[in-house]
């Protein structure tokens, strides 16, 4: 039988340092507490993450804050039309002296790696990433060499109508644990934010807070949260409901192209077992499934060409299956 109460205990033991990390990232990202949740989700469970919105609402800096409070590597590659695949990777170089060639690392070999306007670079650059996202290693030449653990890619992108963007291709889309999609600030954080960064010169100061040792300890003890038979049954319902919607009763079969993938089946369970863990408990709640079934699907369901022309969104009919699915 789960002691679910010795698991409560070990991820409260794990969770000590999640508080501070907060009020630490506070003290220069105001408000989105939506978006600082989600980025401890991708840190604890093992998970990439998209951030989707308009240029100017601090993704990047939030991003660069969370690295600074992590004690970890961080690389930044900024995404453009003419980036090409070795710049990210790395590639050989030839020794003219030695007569032999050499190995030189791209960015991509860091703990934490932000991909920023990643929607900005053509297909053949986002292919180069997906060796990386999932067997978390890199083929250069004749040579496989493992990339650091933690590893983590965040990436951000502008909204596909902006102009320069180019659309990222599904298999890429799925290596991604959750995709967010940022909004804007109320009146009152706008405030605070126009009192605190409406300087010619602002400087964001954090203290590394958290090891990755630390990090590492905190997945152990995610590993270990109890999922009921129920609770997985429930999450196995909704990823079929994408697949098989007449199954569940939905109206849906003709709005959707393509369901969610297994890889989504994985990541919903993860997702919702940082969430119990993030909250100190030590098993899922069928709300945790909730809370994290539109970030982990919305990048998974391919909408066909009649849901794009009634202007339906996946979020759409995310809601729809998640108002529909009995809750255990």
């Amino acid at each position: 039988m789960t002691d679910v109460v010795a698991i409560t205990e070990k991820v409260n033991q794990s969770s000590q340092w999640v508080d501070s990390l907060r009020s630490e990232m506070a003290k220069v990202i105001i408000g989105q507490k939506y978006l600082i949740d989600r980025l401890l989700v991708g840190l604890l469970a093992n998970g990439h993450l998209l951030l989707e919105g308009v240029p100017g609402l601090a993704k990047t800096l939030s991003v660069h804050t969370l690295s600074k409070v992590i004690k970890a590597d961080f690389k930044r590659i900024q995404f453009t039309p003419d980036l090409l695949p070795t710049d990210i990777v790395g590639t050989l170089i030839f020794n003219p002296q030695k007569g032999e060639f050499y190995t030189k690392q791209g960015p991509i070999f860091s703990n934490i790696v932000l991909a920023d306007e990643i929607n900005r670079a053509p297909a053949k650059v986002q292919s180069a990433l997906l060796e990386c996202m999932q067997e978390r290693q890199v083929t250069i030449g004749e040579t496989t060499y493992q990339l650091p653990t933690p590893f983590l890619v965040l990436a951000t992108e502008n909204p596909v109508d902006q102009e320069g963007t180019y659309r990222l291709p599904e298999a890429q889309m799925d290596r991604f644990m959750l995709k967010m999609k940022i909004g804007y600030p109320d009146k009152d954080e706008e405030r605070k934010i126009l009192e605190s960064m409406s300087q010619t010169s602002v400087r964001h100061q954090v203290n590394s807070l958290v090891s990755t040792s630390e990090i590492l300890e905190a997945r152990n003890a995610l590993d270990q949260i109890y999922i009921d038979d129920s609770v997985k049954d429930y999450i196995i319902s909704l990823i079929f409901a994408t697949r098989e919607p007449k199954t569940y009763k939905l109206d849906l079969e003709s709005l959707i192209s393509f369901g969610a993938s297994p890889r989504a089946t994985i990541a919903l369970s993860l997702a919702s077992k940082a969430s119990a863990f993030l909250q100190g408990r030590g098993y899922v709640t069928p709300q945790d499934v909730k809370t994290m079934a539109p970030d982990v699907l919305r990048h998974r369901i391919i909408l066909s060409y009649e849901a794009e022309a009634e202007g339906l969104t996946t979020d759409n009919l995310i809601n729809t299956v998640l108002n529909t699915i009995p809750v255990p």
